[in-house]
């Protein structure tokens, strides 16, 4: 009888593991960047949103208040080349832009929200789960598109290496990586037709 009782406990919590190891699994899943579409909660009050993003976690968060309207995984900046941390401000927003320096002049920066003197923005761009830009905040399409929507030349920024977030609902966001990838055209980079495809949620072939 303690022999068939030790085996059922031990099944038990063997299912009891694999449930809780499914649900982990289930609320961090990975991807790319194309298939991420955030839900997003329209402000109340659009002149209280704030950005926050926290470069150890590699999220961005937009608030109201206490309130978490949108959470994104995002890119940040490399160790040589960081994303400068402190309070900003949106002080230019460009919804169809492209890089006017080189390398990769022309290239699109679509949904572009610079806060950091004219060279540091976030905007769209290829995410990876690693730090990989060159100060820029990277974010997946249809996050930049509905950050870009709920924010404005004004918009409060903090950056920080982490947020209160980044332990709950941050730890519930995919892990994306853009990183496998192949680039698309440059004639469909240089086109007019990225930032129409970009304005439904889609890009080149990979939606």
């Amino acid at each position: 009888m303690n022999k068939l009782l030790r085996i059922l406990t031990s099944v038990a919590l063997g299912s009891a593991a694999i449930f809780l190891s499914s649900c982990g699994n289930m609320s961090s899943g990975s991807g790319t960047a194309f298939s991420f579409d955030p839900p997003a909660k329209k402000p109340s009050n659009p002149s209280a949103v704030k950005i926050h993003i926290s470069t150890g976690a590699g999220k961005l968060y937009v608030t109201e208040g206490n309130e978490v309207l949108l959470a994104t995984p995002i890119g940040v900046g490399t160790s040589a080349t960081p994303t400068p941390k402190g309070n900003f401000k949106i002080n230019s927003k460009t919804r169809h832009r492209r890089r006017q320096g080189n390398p990769g002049r022309g290239y699109p920066m679509t949904y572009w929200m610079s806060f950091y003197s004219p060279a540091y923005g976030m905007h769209w761009g290829f995410v990876k789960p690693y730090p990989s830009t060159h100060g820029c905040v990277r974010m997946p399409l249809n996050s930049a598109r509905k950050v870009f929507d709920m924010t404005r030349v004004g918009t409060p920024v903090n950056v920080s290496t982490s947020q209160p977030w980044d332990s709950t609902t941050g730890a519930k966001l995919p892990r994306l990586d853009d990183g496998p990838l192949p680039n698309p055209p440059n004639s469909y980079m240089q086109s007019s037709k990225v930032f129409a495809d970009q304005e439904k949620g889609k890009m080149w072939n990979f939606n």
